[in-house]
């Protein structure tokens, strides 16, 4: 599933070719609002909130969409289309009036809303570092409430901390220097809430080192603990170990940490 740093950078590639465009064909194909007719629309601007894109129009409508597991976005050049066989995959397809194409292709989630009603369809997510409003008081006051929740846990749920995907999460916990699953309540909330919004900030402020964490973009050495599992820890030497599943957690995403770096009491079936 994209983090919350790829939708900002997918809105970034979409804003020179669609803001400020004329729609003069497109459509929806999925969700409620399939069948509606895009055309005559013009798409003021895109923003995010943590995973979720809005691309907004002059009439009043924001559409909203979620990539999650695979969902994705194209832009073709005028008199360009994609490939034959995706065009069944298509959820949303917009045609701009200077002839570039945004195709949106199994996309999951495509709500059409009423601008000023944005919040039912986002309304539950927490604060979002890579946004103007981002307020890390609030995402530890959230954090915080549950004491009892394990460390990743808390990270996944959007509600908390909206944008954190299971690259951050893990990531965030090794810098850390936390068990994934230690109780947020033994733990520094404010601290660990300043590492995950600087991470996700240097992820699209500083050049070349999207998604990378460790400073090394040499393959293979970008990530401390994902994606290692077995094999040496980038700090110590310890080998990662990797565990299947998050409590709770209903897309059971993967959880790789370091025993030494992370000390803790292993949790049971860990590899």
């Amino acid at each position: 599933m994209p983090e919350g740093d790829s939708v900002y950078r997918l809105a970034e590639r979409l804003r020179p070719a669609l803001d400020a465009r004329l729609i003069v064909e497109g459509e929806t194909r999925s969700g409620d609002a399939a069948g509606t007719s895009l055309a005559g629309w013009t798409i003021t601007g895109h923003d995010t909130h943590g995973k979720h894109l809005l691309t907004r129009f002059d009439s009043g409508m924001t559409l909203h969409t979620h990539l999650r597991m695979q969902g994705s976005w194209t832009i073709t050049a005028p008199g360009r289309r994609i490939p034959r066989r995706l065009l069944h995959d298509v959820r949303v397809r917009m045609q701009t009036n200077e002839g570039h194409t945004a195709w949106g292709i199994d996309l999951p989630v495509v709500d059409l809303v009423r601008t000023a009603d944005e919040a039912t369809v986002i309304g539950h997510l927490g604060p979002d570092p890579l946004r103007a409003d981002w307020n890390a008081d609030d995402a530890v006051r959230r954090i915080a409430t549950a004491p009892g929740r394990s460390v990743n846990a808390a990270l996944l749920d959007q509600r908390n901390l909206a944008g954190l995907g299971n690259l951050w999460v893990n990531e965030v916990c090794f810098l850390r220097g936390l068990d994934p699953w230690r109780r947020v309540g033994d733990i520094d909330v404010a601290a660990l809430v300043s590492t995950a919004s600087r991470a996700l900030r240097a992820s699209v402020t500083v050049p070349g080192m999207f998604q990378t964490t460790t400073g090394i973009t040499r393959r293979g050495e970008r990530h401390w603990v994902v994606g290692r599992a077995g094999r040496p820890c980038l700090r110590c030497g310890t080998a990662v170990s990797v565990r299947g599943e998050v409590a709770g957690d209903p897309e059971q995403r993967r959880t790789w940490w370091c025993p030494r770096c992370q000390p803790a009491a292993a949790p049971a079936g860990a590899d």
